[in-house]
């Protein structure tokens, strides 16, 4: 493996010397610092633990421990018998699995017994879909996907089936292929808690008739069972915790009547002829929208979701309505009357379920935006992509976490950087599905103030990122899978996704022909709200004359950043890890 040869022609090769993995100088440097004679013992490891890698907890048995791991994976160092490690071993401890940047025995670690509108919520929006929003096949696959991945709410567009008697799954409307409801409860009950134990809400929109919600109602209490949270007919005054509704299935959406007063508001706004669609200007997706300068494109978003797709039956009246179907409904949701104003009052005797589209939270910021965080505080705020996303492409979601907003709604089908940066969020707290706010959107002051999304923070503290290197798409990869003639020619993208003020996107130099690329650079992120900023990473390949290759990515919450140096894994487009992709970085708050 010394050599690597490219045929150019018929009668013309390269050949390139292939660099092998071995520590950078400052890895080297810090072996001589915590070592004797090029030998590191547990007492010297346990001080590079405690003193580089800020482990202040750490014990001399986890430092042997980790000595021990080092050794099994290399058999062949002949210091094995002394239970010490050498510079290689040293920099296997560094560059391996054992050495990630969120430490997964944390687990859940977040405080669960706050009412639910105190978190963040894994959110998929139009769950059943397998592609685009106008003509892919609905199935119950995406909804497994999504439930494995830790999304903890799952949304369902209920829809008669072409006979009048049954209950199908589709995007109304469209050329989507339909899938049966009793399908996808069915899947939902077996996978709803491999991720994660905490609830699984399914927001339901509906467009049924009284006796195919009854019908809904059945299928729903009999898959369930006992599984099922069902407080009864009256809104809930208060939401439960996560962790007193373990296990749980919750559903969620309007009653009934809520649906014939909106029947008649407005046309579909998932016409795609309504705007121009989003789609991806690069392999890998846009680059996430700026909060700065947040522009509103198509201004007909004036209703809910469920609102604008409503076909209902002008028959269906309330004393008709199935008694059976709105007992089931834990979160209610829907608008009130009067606009948005009216929308986001307090009630201090219920709480309840409010979406807006992206654009209209976008609106709404610019004028509402303290009122929104009120309103978030007690009630639940949901947020879906605008309906001219029919690529199902995704929004920036710091627009809804930063005023609190607890459902933003992405489609989990596809890939793109901010479905990224919603995957990185949702890392942290054990990758359960739930996050909690931080305090300052769910504190009031003494005169009974919240927090300004709009106010200017002073720098909270400053995250300095040093990248240097990155190995293992030579194992991954076909090697012409970059480029047909030479090696590789890589560079990293760094940055944070967070508030306006934080975030930015920083570029390393581009190494040519070189499968273990060694930047060596440092990049330093000021944050003003660090409890909200994801650290972004990115390695692509540069092409001189097409668009550069996607080389991996990850997103991971700044809150739960390990100290030190540390072997950051990198993922496809899709989100799946690569087996041996990796970069080795350092990460440290002043």
């Amino acid at each position: 493996m010394s050599k690597q040869t490219y045929r150019v022609c018929f009668c013309f090769r390269r050949r390139f010397k292939l660099a092998i993995s071995e520590a950078p100088p400052e890895i080297k440097d810090l072996f001589d610092q915590y070592s004797e004679n090029d030998i590191m013992t547990v007492d010297h490891l346990h001080r590079f633990l405690t003193e580089v890698q800020k482990e202040e907890k750490a014990t001399k048995e986890e430092a042997q421990a980790t000595i021990d791991h080092c050794l099994r994976e290399l058999k062949h160092l002949n210091i094995f018998h002394r239970k010490v490690l050498n510079l290689e071993a040293f920099f296997k401890y560094l560059f391996g699995d054992i050495n990630p940047p969120i430490l997964p025995s944390i687990g859940v670690h977040h405080d669960m017994s706050a009412p639910l509108s105190h978190y963040f919520i894994y959110t998929g929006h139009n769950s059943y879909l397998t592609g685009n929003q106008l003509s892919s096949d609905c199935s119950d696959v995406p909804i497994i996907q999504a439930l494995h991945r830790g999304v903890r709410v799952i949304e369902l567009d209920i829809w008669p089936n072409s006979t009048k008697d049954d209950v199908d799954v589709l995007h109304g409307g469209t050329l989507t292929t339909p899938v049966e409801l009793i399908k996808c409860l069915k899947s939902i009950k077996e996978h709803a808690f491999v991720a994660s134990e905490y609830p699984v809400v399914i927001t339901l929109e509906d467009h049924l008739t009284p006796d195919l919600q009854a019908k809904v109602a059945q299928l729903v209490t009999q898959t369930f069972g006992d599984v099922l949270f069902s407080p009864g007919s009256e809104c809930l005054k208060d939401f439960p915790s996560p962790e007193s509704l373990k296990k749980r299935i919750i559903i969620s959406t309007k009653p009934p009547q809520e649906y014939l007063e909106a029947k008649d508001a407005v046309k579909s706004e998932n016409d795609p002829k309504s705007g121009k669609t989003q789609v991806d200007e690069e392999a890998w997706g846009q680059e996430v929208p700026d909060l700065k300068g947040a522009n509103v494109v198509d201004d007909k978003d004036e209703l809910d979701e469920e609102d604008s797709n409503g076909e209902e039956d002008n028959d269906k009246s309330p004393q008709h309505l199935a008694p059976e179907y709105k007992r089931l409904i834990a979160i209610h949701a829907g608008k009130p009357k009067g606009g948005l104003v009216e929308c986001l009052k307090v009630d201090p005797d219920k709480v309840r379920r409010l979406s807006l589209s992206e654009q209209q939270l976008e609106k709404a910021s610019e004028t509402y935006g303290k009122e929104i965080v009120r309103f978030t505080q007690r009630n639940i705020l949901r947020v879906y992509p605008k309906g001219i996303r029919v690529d199902s492409s995704n929004y920036n979601p710091m627009i809804g976490w930063s005023h609190g907003a607890q459902m933003v709604a992405f489609n989990m089908q596809g890939y793109g950087r901010s479905l990224w940066v919603m995957q990185g969020m949702f890392r942290a707290n054990g990758g359960c599905g739930y996050v909690k706010k931080p305090d300052f959107l769910l504190k009031t002051g003494p005169h009974n103030e919240v927090f300004d999304p709009k106010y200017k923070l002073p720098v909270k503290t400053t995250l300095k990122v040093k990248v240097y290197m990155g190995e293992g798409w030579y194992y991954d990869f076909k090697h012409t899978h970059f480029d047909a003639y030479s090696p590789p020619d890589f560079y990293a993208r760094v940055g944070i996704a967070g508030v306006a003020a934080d975030s930015v996107m920083k570029k390393t130099k581009t190494l040519e022909d070189d499968w273990i690329p060694a930047w060596d650079e440092e990049f330093e992120f000021p944050l003003t709200v660090p409890e909200l900023a994801v650290l972004r990473i990115e390695v692509h390949e540069y092409d001189m004359s097409e668009k550069d290759d996607f080389g991996g990515q990850t997103c991971l919450p700044v809150s739960e950043l390990r100290k030190g140096i540390r072997a950051v894994p990198l993922h496809s487009r899709k989100g799946d890890k690569y087996k041996s992709v990796k970069l080795l970085m350092h990460f440290e708050f002043v």
